[in-house]
C-alpha cells in the first residue's frame, strides 16, 4: 500500500477559552496521496485555512494525528519539523509576504539561505527558477516594483526552489485580476501535471476548486457534501470525521 504524503486523522482545533472559544476544526480527517491536486472549499470561517495551517506544520492540533510520509509529526523536534517545512512544502499564499525593498532574486532564494546553501547555488538555483516562469529579466528588481501578477509568479519561484514534494496554495488567485489569475493557476495546475508536485489549495473559488482532483467541502469545522458550484445548506451532509 502506498503510504499518502500527508494523512490528517480527527483533527481538532480551538482558540480562546470559556465564552470566546472558537472551533474552528472539529473532527477532521483527509488523506492525501503523492502527486494529487486537492481542494479545500469553504467560506469564510469554515476552518479552511486552519486545516492547511496543520497539514502544512505550521500548527498543531489540539486533538488528532498528522503524519507526513508515514511518519507522526508530534514526534518531530523543532529542527527536523523545520527541516520538513524547508525541504519538502512550498508555500504560496493571497499575501505575497515579500520583502519589498529586496530583489526579485533574493526573495526567491530566502529558503535556500535558511537551509544554509551557498550564494552561488542559490543564486544559480534561484535563477533556474525565475526562468521557468519567465521572470529572470526581472532578477535584480525590487519585489515592491512589480505588478500583482508578477509578484505571484515569485511567490511560486520561492516555493519552487527547493524541488518541494508539496505546494500549499492559501488562495493564491484572491488578490489577482481574473486573466492573471488564470495565468496563476496554470502554472500551478502544470507544475502538478508535469513534475508530480502535489496541490493542497484552499479556496472558496468553485471554478478553481473544480480544476483540483478532489474537493474536501468544510462548513463550521466539518467536513460536508457539497455539489461543485453550489454551497451546502446547514447542516446538510454534516459527517463528523
Amino acid at each position: 500500500m502506498t503510504i499518502p504524503v500527508l494523512d490528517a486523522v480527527g483533527i481538532h482545533k480551538s482558540y480562546g477559552h470559556g465564552a470566546t472559544r472558537f472551533d474552528a476544526l472539529k473532527g477532521v480527517s483527509l488523506r492525501v496521496g503523492q502527486g494529487e491536486s486537492i481542494a479545500i472549499v469553504g467560506k469564510s470561517g469554515s476552518g479552511k485555512s486552519t486545516l492547511m495551517h496543520i497539514l502544512a506544520l505550521l500548527d498543531e492540533p489540539d486533538q488528532g494525528v498528522v503524519q507526513v510520509a508515514g511518519e507522526d509529526a508530534a514526534g518531530l523536534r523543532a529542527r527536523a519539523l523545520n527541516g520538513v517545512r524547508n525541504r519538502d512544502f512550498g508555500f504560496v499564499f493571497q499575501q505575497f509576504f515579500l520583502i519589498p525593498s529586496a530583489s526579485v532574486l533574493d526573495n526567491v532564494t530566502l529558503p535556500l539561505a535558511i537551509a544554509g546553501l551557498g550564494v552561488r547555488e542559490r543564486n544559480e538555483r534561484g535563477m533556474a527558477v525565475l526562468r521557468a516562469l519567465e521572470l529572470d529579466d526581472k532578477a535584480k528588481n525590487k519585489a515592491i516594483n512589480l505588478s500583482g501578477g508578477q509578484k505571484q509568479r515569485v511567490v511560486i519561484a520561492r516555493a519552487l526552489v527547493n524541488n518541494p514534494k508539496v505546494i500549499f496554495a492559501d488562495e493564491p488567485t484572491g488578490n489577482l485580476d481574473t486573466a492573471t489569475g488564470q495565468v496563476v493557476e496554470d502554472i500551478l495546475f502544470s507544475l502538478n501535471r508535469e513534475q508530480g508536485i502535489t496541490l493542497v489549495i484552499v479556496t472558496h473559488d468553485q471554478d478553481l476548486a473544480a480544476r483540483c482532483d478532489r474537493r474536501i467541502y468544510l462548513r463550521d469545522g466539518l467536513e460536508t457534501t457539497a455539489a461543485p458550484g453550489a454551497e451546502p445548506a446547514p447542516g446538510e451532509g454534516e459527517v463528523q470525521s
